[in-house]
């Protein structure tokens, strides 16, 4: 469950860094009430990162079925071993 606190409590910098580590999840910060700011681990975003990249990835191969964007796995492997000279 993802953790909202007040940005009064940011003045704890080493407790919101431990807190940030311990959750794996992404802390969200508010001001007068209202979403102002996101912080979270390195690790954390690197795999936040990842899983989107995963993602587009898989939705271009999906609009490239669609549109018959496609080749014969056999006829791909035997292109690429003739530009290789494999």
């Amino acid at each position: 469950m993802p953790k909202i606190i007040p940005i009064r409590d940011f003045k704890k910098s080493s407790e919101l860094s431990e807190m940030c580590h311990k959750t794996k999840e992404p802390i969200f910060i508010t001001k007068n009430g209202y979403g102002n700011m996101v912080i979270m681990s390195i690790e954390t975003y690197e795999k936040i990162m990842l899983m989107d990249d995963i993602y587009r990835k898989l939705d271009e191969a999906e609009n490239s079925i669609t549109k018959g964007e496609v080749m014969d796995g056999f006829e791909s492997l035997r292109k690429t071993r003739e530009k290789y000279g494999l």
